[in-house]
């Protein structure tokens, strides 16, 4: 049986969502942005009005103002995308159980069971678009398809406000003459390496050998071949069923350069107690941890280390990650952003009792912890906080596990 599956897709998500809680935005150049005093003065997400006059997202909010003197910026409430997040998976929970995610505003559906009830799937878009602009008072764009890549492909296609079928039988008029960029997961390195070879359609990739695409790209090849030619065979996932969790992590770009170590210390301390707090709270241990290091230059770079056994408390993971700062910093530059990652993840559920002296101790401070997450949920999270973060109120005001930005879930974890 043939599958129907939907891609929806909610209309500047974060602009609309302000321009519905405030309507005096209605009809003007809005901008969701950072907070400049932060320095992550960037554009988040932005209305139509906006983008006629160019302002795209992630551009520096100066150039916005550039392109568009007459732009409203205002502040992301990710609380209120949050709850209209929710609000829509329960609209889509009405038609069937099989929903993704992917990021806030998108979500995938298979239909594929609701269709001798509910109409196909072109019936089933129209009448999601409806509810969605009646009960949350903002725009979707729906695309139809047999696969979930080229269900996204038709939210993509027609905005705002549209529902765009793809079928077996359509596909080579309305995919192949698309730009190769269009396709998921094709980014810009990748669409400069297949126009190099004249690839410069998704019809063009869809005709290109296979073997030269292996040897071009890898494997990666051999999959963008099968997005272009339909033959995404990926399940929309059950709702409620989430991804493997390979990692925890975290990072900010600081209020000002750090300079000394003192500076990293605190940064480094309150971005390991947020990564610790969420190993703990998926009930998780690691055993290498990772940081990331952006100079006021721009160059980056990633170090990890191997750790001699798992751990979930900031205190170790802070040691690592200090650790490999000190290894691996360039001498006379400033670090502007910084970022602290957990990997090899395993379960903590049966951690047997040690009588050698570190594992002893990294248990105490396991359990010193978990006595902190109680207290920072029932008073807050700076009801406690270590000594060195009140050395310096800037760069210790940063709560990164309620200011976290939740991106996009990879399509290929579950695919």
């Amino acid at each position: 049986m043939e599958r129907t599956i939907l891609h929806c897709d909610m209309n500047n998500f974060y602009a609309s969502v302000e321009c519905l809680y405030d309507p005096k935005l209605r009809g003007k150049p809005v901008a969701v942005a950072g907070d400049v005093e932060q320095r992550h003065g960037i554009v988040l997400a932005k209305n139509y009005e906006a983008k006629r006059y160019g302002v795209t997202t992630g551009h520096p909010l100066w150039r916005a103002k550039q392109l568009c003197p007459e732009i409203v910026f205002v502040p992301p409430r990710f609380d209120r995308y949050l709850q209209f997040s929710a609000l829509a998976r329960e609209i889509y929970s009405d038609y069937t159980d099989q929903v993704e995610s992917f990021g806030l505003d998108e979500c995938w559906l298979d239909v594929t069971g609701s269709t001798h009830l509910l109409g196909d799937g072109r019936t089933i878009a129209d009448e999601l678009r409806r509810r969605i602009k009646d009960e949350l008072g903002i725009t979707a764009s729906v695309g139809v398809s047999f696969n979930k890549i080229f269900a996204k492909l038709g939210s993509d296609l027609k905005k705002p406000d549209a529902t765009t079928v793809i079928t077996r039988d359509n596909y080579r008029d309305v995919v192949w003459p698309l730009p190769v960029s269009d396709l998921l997961y094709v980014g810009p390195a990748t669409t400069r390496k297949l126009q190099r070879y004249a690839i410069h359609t998704i019809g063009d990739l869809a005709n290109a050998h296979t073997d030269f695409l292996q040897g071009l790209l890898g494997k990666i090849g051999l999959m963008l071949w099968s997005f272009a030619d339909g033959h995404d065979i990926s399940p929309v996932t059950n709702a409620g069923i989430h991804p493997v969790i390979k990692s925890v992590g975290n990072s900010t770009t600081t209020p000002r350069d750090l300079k000394t170590d003192d500076d990293v210390k605190i940064t480094l301390y309150i971005l390991c107690e947020s990564v610790a707090e969420r190993l703990r709270e998926q009930n998780f241990q690691c055993d290498t941890v990772q940081i990331y290091l952006r100079y006021t230059d721009l160059w980056s770079c990633e170090r990890q280390v191997k750790l001699d056994f798992p751990v979930c408390n900031s205190a170790s993971v802070f040691q690592a990650a200090f650790a490999l700062y000190q290894k691996h910093r360039l001498p006379d530059k400033a670090i502007r952003s910084l970022g602290v990652r957990a990997c090899g993840l395993s379960l903590c559920e049966q951690i047997q009792l040690s009588f050698l002296p570190e594992i002893s101790r990294v248990q105490r401070r396991d359990d010193l912890e978990h006595a902190v997450d109680d207290i920072r949920r029932r008073f807050g999270h700076f009801s406690i906080q270590r000594g060195i973060a009140l050395t310096d109120r800037e760069l210790s005001r940063l709560d990164p596990k309620a200011d976290h930005i939740i991106h996009p879930v990879g399509f290929l974890h579950n695919g």
